[in-house]
Order: C-alpha cells, then sequence, then structure tokens
C-alpha cells in the first residue's frame, strides 16, 4: 500500500514538473543587458501574466541578480551545502521567486560530483510548483553554460546591434550547435535604437547561422535602449515596475506575450540532464 501511494505521488510530481519550462537567457559577451533581462523578463511574467516564475543566477563566480533586486545576499546556493533547505534558500522578491548564486568559486565545475548531485536534488524538489523556472547563466561559452542550454525548453541569445557582441552571439551558436547538435535559440537585441536597428542586426545573425550552419533562429523581440534603463539601473530598480510604459518595458510585455502562447517541447528531467552533461565533461 505503502509503495502504491508512494508511486502516485511521484507520478503526480512528474506530470506537474511536465507543466514547467526551462528557459536558459545567456550571451556570447558581458555588458549586453542579459541578467536586466532576465530580472524583467522574470517580473513582467509574474507580474502582468500572472505566472509563477523561479530565477536562478546561475553565473557562479560573477552572480549579480542581487544588485538588480536590491536585496540581501545571505540567503543563497551556497547555504545549500551547509545544512539549509532549498526553501530556507529562496528568496521572494518583486512577485517571483529568486535563488541568489554566489561568488566562493570560479564556477561550477569547481565544485565535486558530491556538492552538484545535492544541489541538483534540491532543485528537483521545488521546480514542479512553478510555471517558468529561468537560468540566467554567465556570459560566453564554457560547459556550465552549455549545459544549462542543452537541457532546456529554449535558450535566449541576448545581444546589442554592435558587431562584436554579434559576433560573440554567433560564436556561442555556433559552438553549442556543432558540439551537441542543440538548436532552438531564440533571439533578443537588446540596447536598439528603433526597431528598424534591431531587425538589420537579427538578419545579420539569422544569415549567418543560416548560411554557414544550416539552422534557422527565430526573433523573440527588440529592446530599445531608453534613458530610464541606466536610470533604474543606478537606483536598483526594476524598469518594468517604475516605468512600466517606457518603450522598454512595453516591448518586454510583447516578449512575454509571445512566449507564454508558444507551445513548447517537453524538456524532461532538466536538472538530471543538467547534471549529466556536466559529469560529460568532468
Amino acid at each position: 500500500m505503502d509503495d502504491q501511494a508512494k508511486g502516485l505521488r511521484e507520478l503526480v510530481e512528474r506530470k506537474r514538473e511536465k507543466n514547467s519550462k526551462f528557459i536558459s537567457v545567456a550571451s556570447g559577451k558581458g555588458g549586453v543587458g542579459k541578467t536586466n533581462f532576465s530580472v524583467n523578463f522574470a517580473y513582467t511574467l509574474a507580474n502582468d501574466f500572472n505566472k509563477k516564475v523561479l530565477l536562478i543566477d546561475a553565473d557562479i563566480g560573477m552572480a549579480n541578480i542581487h544588485i538588480l533586486l536590491n536585496i540581501d545576499t545571505k540567503k543563497n546556493i551556497k547555504n545549500l551545502f551547509y545544512g539549509k533547505s532549498i526553501e530556507e534558500v529562496i528568496v521572494s522578491s518583486n512577485g517571483f521567486d529568486v535563488i541568489l548564486g554566489f561568488s566562493g568559486i570560479d564556477s561550477m565545475e569547481e565544485m565535486d560530483d558530491i556538492s552538484i548531485s545535492m544541489l541538483i536534488s534540491q532543485l528537483e524538489t521545488i521546480s514542479y510548483k512553478y510555471d517558468y523556472i529561468i537560468i540566467d547563466t554567465g556570459a560566453g561559452i564554457d560547459t556550465k553554460v552549455a549545459s544549462f542550454l542543452r537541457a532546456s525548453n529554449r535558450s535566449y541569445i541576448i545581444t546589442t546591434p554592435e558587431p562584436t557582441a554579434l559576433m560573440d552571439a554567433y560564436a556561442l551558436i555556433k559552438s553549442i550547435y556543432n558540439m551537441y547538435g542543440y538548436k532552438n535559440f531564440k533571439i533578443v537585441i537588446n540596447m536598439a535604437k528603433n526597431k528598424d536597428e534591431a531587425i538589420s542586426s537579427f538578419n545579420k545573425l539569422k544569415m549567418s547561422a543560416n548560411k554557414f550552419l544550416d539552422i534557422d533562429l527565430d526573433i523573440l523581440g527588440f529592446l530599445p535602449n531608453t534613458k530610464n534603463i541606466k536610470k533604474c539601473v543606478t537606483r536598483k530598480e526594476i524598469i518594468s515596475k517604475t516605468f512600466p510604459q517606457d518603450p522598454f518595458s512595453l516591448e518586454m510585455k510583447k516578449i512575454c506575450a509571445l512566449e507564454v502562447q508558444e507551445e513548447i517541447e517537453e524538456a524532461g528531467n532538466f536538472w538530471k540532464k543538467v547534471f549529466n552533461f556536466l559529469g560529460q565533461k568532468r
């Protein structure tokens, strides 16, 4: 009887987890507004679209979501290694939940298998509670970033119209595709002067990917570089909250509207995939 009840509970949890969408946010280089996108994306999904959202700062070594949210760093992933439960580590902020990273090591790859296994086991226990789990990865290309991208339903690549940013975004896409065959990318052009510049920038990236990789890229949207963005970052405020009618905030709502309308392919057991992918390079 106990075994049957346990089996039913596990089945229910698996069904619940299937409803969770895992989205990794990445960039080919730093300074393109990746983390600012992740925070505003989480905020808008939670507050304007009534979604249950968990934002995870997976940029181990350069964790900075706490800065944009202006919250204390006492609760972070590292606490799990000292006996804290996952529920004690989660911080609620601005209508969504956050798990903060830490900078005690250079990368997740420096953690041993036992530590990573324990971390992933804890994350598995709570993932089913959320509509969206957003992973803010580190900038650039490494095994950790690749592992999150490969395990995700899809990945958002944040770039800007700057030529070097577009080149680095293409390099990230090329590396992940050539090495692993992964191609579920969505492009967000950030810091654009206007829609025309964003579309022109995206088309350059799309043409390169189509010509040299034989893959089609889709644009999720663009975000204008408005005067209120720098103001909010300096004040440690969320622009979508402080200036909901700012062009940036309005375009963010369009991006979220497209996201919630799209059917998403089942990612399977996300956390076990991440662990396995990390283990392949250990």
